[in-house]
């Protein structure tokens, strides 16, 4: 009986641990989505204004800098616990955030090539696609993890 107890305790133990919930995943990611959403707001400073005066490879580096600024964001958010009943869901949801900054990139190798509409075009697929990211996550209540590009291009 003794010996029973003494391999239970530990799985006990795992059991009464605080499991994670949306809230708690929610308090727990914001802000490393608020860090990314600061430093986009400091990378995209001006970028309209570049792109409008023909600044196209000032601008795609600095696409070029968020897409690299998302994808450490992403890294940090997956490593969260994450509530078992919502792991489809977010990581549809990592999927959609990756897709983003796959967007930064083609972007900024549109800007980098001079094909200014094309950056265009790729930013009404990413400003998309960060819309169909929002719509997985909604349950979550997120400030911070909301992607809204339209804030920055």
């Amino acid at each position: 009986m003794l010996c029973a107890a003494a391999i239970l305790a530990p799985v006990a133990s795992l059991a009464g641990a605080a499991e994670v919930t949306r809230t708690t995943y929610r308090e727990a990611v914001e802000p490393i989505c608020k860090t990314d959403t600061q430093a986009n707001e400091r990378i995209f400073a001006g970028v309209k204004a570049e792109v409008r005066q023909g600044g196209l490879k000032a601008a795609a580096a600095k696409f070029a800098k968020a897409a690299r600024a998302l994808k450490s964001a992403i890294r940090q958010i997956q490593a969260v616990p994450a509530p078992a009943a919502d792991s489809a869901r977010l990581s549809k949801w990592l999927g959609k955030v990756s897709g983003v900054a796959g967007y930064f990139e083609a972007v900024a190798r549109k800007l980098r090539a001079g094909d200014k509409a094309g950056a265009e075009h790729l930013i009404n697929k990413l400003t998309t696609e960060a819309g169909a990211a929002n719509n997985v996550v909604i349950p979550f209540e997120f400030t911070y993890c909301r992607l809204e590009p339209s804030r920055f291009t």
